[in-house]
């Protein structure tokens, strides 16, 4: 027996096959990143509500804080090593008129800064040194919803 020839399009078909499960998979964990991100600025604001003496709540806090913070984190990678397999190696967002791709991978960077900040204020309140009030840390928490919103009409409406 020879070997088979296989059908017209075959490749284009497992092609896209593997190309939608890496979508899927990068969306859910762009999700589960973006959930860290929106509870952990919540964990900031009841640290910033401790009462001076209530330190075991304070630890508590913090504890519960680092951890998701952590998890977030690793959530992130393969998030972002999802979404550059989809970009680089399917093309995905490259060539001409996928200037919603450069606007996208834009507010990519402000959630990776933001994450990053997410980082520096827990440092902060880990050694007692933010002056920041619940308030602030409220107004900050709204900031990833924006950047979430960004990017889903940027991928799903592509302004530009």
């Amino acid at each position: 027996m020879g070997a088979q020839r296989l059908p017209q399009g075959h490749f284009c078909l497992a092609y896209t096959f593997t190309m939608l499960w890496v979508k899927a998979f990068h969306i859910v964990f762009v999700a589960s990143w973006f959930a860290g991100l929106f509870y952990l600025p919540r964990i900031f604001v009841n640290l910033a509500m401790v009462q001076p003496g209530s330190d075991a709540e304070r630890e508590r806090l913090l504890l519960m804080a680092r951890k998701l913070l952590r998890f977030t984190t690793l959530l992130a990678v393969p998030a972002l090593a999802l979404g550059l397999v989809l970009w680089l190696h399917y093309g995905i967002g490259r060539g001409p008129g996928n200037g919603w791709m450069h606007a996208k991978l834009a507010v990519v960077l402000l959630v990776l800064l933001y994450h990053h900040a997410c980082a520096a204020q827990l440092r902060r309140l880990r050694d007692g040194q933010s002056l920041r009030s619940h308030v602030w840390y409220r107004w900050f928490n709204e900031l990833p919803v924006l950047m979430l919103v960004a990017a889903v009409v940027l991928v799903v409406v592509k302004p530009f």
